[in-house]
């Protein structure tokens, strides 16, 4: 029987490949990342544990907008999102908007002004599927492929409701706070995630 749902924070996720790619030596510029083998990857460290049956897999982002001072760098990021979200579909993966990321103005020490970008509301519209999952009993287990400290509160009160929790992060730099919160922790290798990955 299946009974596991596993909700992956998208923004996070690619930060931990980036950082993952930085340690292993491999140049950024020829990783496709839209391509990555989700699923693949996932059973590669799920599969020994018998008692985890996947239901569901929860692919989170967040809405990209067209930014006048970053046009180029926007069409390229809306771009690349669609074909992200159309490779994960392919897998059977629900690619889900939430939230969305915004640009801020800032002034540099050299005087010259540029805008950097934040993602906002993903981890609410995460902890409020956690609770979803957990009271309506759609799964026995939950597994949170975050590393973002802020979805503690939600992993307990899932816990509370009976769900098991499995913290599933990365071997560069595991969050320990959510190590201690969740019943158990997954890791991904670096070997893992450079596998999954294609090469250009």
């Amino acid at each position: 029987m299946k009974n596991t749902i596993i909700l992956i924070d998208g923004e996070n996720f690619f930060k931990k490949i980036d950082q993952i790619l930085y340690a292993e030596k491999v140049n950024k510029a020829k990783i496709d990342k839209t391509n990555i083998q989700i699923i693949t990857l996932l059973n590669s460290v799920l599969s020994k544990y018998k008692d985890i049956s996947i239901k569901e897999v929860r692919f989170y982002a967040a809405k990209l907008s067209i930014f006048p001072e970053t046009l180029k760098k926007s069409k390229l990021l809306i771009a690349s999102q669609r074909k992200l979200k159309s490779s994960l579909e392919k897998q059977n993966i629900s690619f889900i908007i939430s939230g969305k990321v915004r640009g801020y103005k800032t002034t540099g020490k050299d005087g010259k002004s540029s805008v950097i970008f934040k993602e906002k509301g993903v981890d609410v519209k995460i902890a409020v599927d956690m609770i979803t999952i957990a009271c309506d009993k759609e799964a026995k287990n939950i597994v949170l492929c975050s590393s973002d400290s802020d979805l503690q509160p939600a992993v307990k009160e899932a816990r509370k409701r009976g769900v098991n929790v499995i913290y599933l992060g990365f071997q560069v730099d595991p969050n320990i706070g959510l190590t201690i919160t969740t019943n158990k922790s997954l890791l991904f290798s670096n070997k893992d995630i450079i596998s999954s990955l294609t090469i250009k």
